[in-house]
């Protein structure tokens, strides 16, 4: 008798410790725990993805276990081209995704910002697509079109030309090779005499190394966080454009995480963005002085030759970006950008 009231009185313990575990388990079930995967393809140098991995970190420790975000740098999941897509169809969570790589496909009104001397900056450039109208358009049908919303701005640096060949005007890139990744390249490249090779990021450095290039169009920091410098010996300036990327996420994705994560990620996305775009161009000068030291040439167009570069532009180039994109959006981009 004694055994058999010892006996129900433990299975009655064990069935409210076991009931008191359950509740344990769901209250951890319900402080969720989200995991997301941001997928970049650049190299763990590259000015943007250092700020994408701290955009990555700072949410994981502000979010105190309910959502980690695992990182994967040098196009270990994806590419520079199938960066958005991954992101749209939900391969990834989130994406470091270059605009002028991924949009133009979309919506070729984003084009605009390949206009060469358009924009005088960032800040004017992303101006226009939050607050000019024809902007705002072309940025819906983006984000719309590819169900994704932007958590962080993550400049990879404004463009200019370097190549393994001397260069000291635009008469001396007559019959280069150059490497051509987005379409708006093209029409420069023609009317400077260069062939041009199709060719993703992750193939330039062996395309230098055999010889299949000579010449690209590149932001400063992209030529040491790809080791391209190792075989690139000149670069010239004017700057053409200022090349963006995003951190992204995909937007069905975000709209099921709780509201306060939404904001964190928007949160620690502002904070990171203002340190990424701060950095773009102290970092490019930085990696121009380093070019250099190390033997590179680099020459900025002036005087005569200055004026050629701006009357090729101009007369040539321009017109040939301008019939890629609708010419009410290149009015209010430049009535915008005049103001």
């Amino acid at each position: 008798m004694t055994f058999l009231k010892s006996t129900r009185t433990i299975k009655k313990s064990c069935a409210v410790f076991g009931a008191a575990a359950s509740m344990m388990l769901a209250g951890v079930a319900s402080a969720q725990e989200y995991t997301a995967r941001l997928s970049v393809h650049w190299g763990p140098k590259h000015h943007s993805a250092v700020h994408a991995k701290m955009f990555a970190d700072e949410v994981n420790k502000r979010a105190e276990g309910r959502l980690q975000i695992d990182y994967f740098p040098s196009g270990q999941l994806f590419g520079i081209r199938e960066q958005l897509g991954a992101v749209t169809s939900g391969a990834v969570e989130m994406g470091g995704i270059v605009g002028v790589v991924s949009f133009p496909p979309i919506n070729k009104n984003y084009n605009v910002v390949s206009f060469t001397g358009l924009f005088d900056s960032y800040d004017e450039q992303r101006a226009f697509f939050t607050d000019d109208p024809a902007g705002q358009r072309v940025w819906a049908d983006i984000t719309q079109k590819s169900d994704s919303v932007v958590l962080m701005y993550d400049p990879v640096g404004p463009v200019m030309t370097f190549s393994t060949q001397e260069l000291n005007g635009i008469d001396s890139m007559a019959g280069l090779k150059a490497r051509a990744l987005i379409g708006a390249e093209r029409p420069m490249w023609e009317a400077l005499g260069a062939n041009t090779v199709s060719m993703p990021t992750g193939e330039v450095y062996s395309g230098l190394q055999t010889g299949m290039i000579d010449t690209i169009n590149s932001p400063p920091g992209s030529i040491q966080a790809f080791s391209w410098w190792e075989y690139l010996t000149h670069g010239q300036k004017p700057y053409q454009y200022y090349a963006d990327a995003y951190i992204m996420a995909n937007k069905t994705w975000f709209d099921g995480l709780p509201e306060d994560l939404q904001q964190l990620l928007i949160e620690v996305g502002q904070e990171v963005g203002t340190i990424s775009t701060n950095e773009i161009l102290r970092t490019g000068e930085a990696t121009l002085t380093a070019f250099q030291e190390r033997g590179g040439v680099v020459t900025t167009l002036e005087g005569a030759e200055k004026a050629k570069f701006d009357a090729l532009m101009k007369d040539k180039v321009q017109p040939a970006i301008a019939d890629k994109l609708d010419a009410d959006v290149l009015q209010a981009a430049q009535a915008f950008a005049a103001d």
